[in-house]
């Protein structure tokens, strides 16, 4: 197996690796682990099963969560060009 030449080599251990996910990203992603949370916990506090929050209001606001943690994974901010 040949070795790279090392200008080759010098180039790739420069390059850095980006995180995939930014701080907007985790922000968005406790937020929705919070409706979660609250949910369960509101549940929890009523103890009815059929309660108007366990009915009603608990499965929209986890689907809601649920996918908006899906979202705030795959979302990417737009990055801002500067013209020179």
């Amino acid at each position: 197996m040949k070795s790279l030449p090392k200008k080759q080599q010098v180039k790739t251990a420069e390059k850095t690796a980006e995180m995939p996910l930014g701080a907007v990203n985790y922000i968005m992603i406790a937020l929705g682990a919070l409706v979660i949370a609250a949910s369960y916990g509101i549940m929890f506090i009523e103890k009815e099963v059929d309660g108007f929050f366990a009915l009603f209001v608990s499965p929209i606001s986890l689907v809601a969560a649920y996918g908006w943690i899906i979202f705030a994974v795959l979302y990417r901010p737009k990055h801002k060009t500067t013209a020179d």
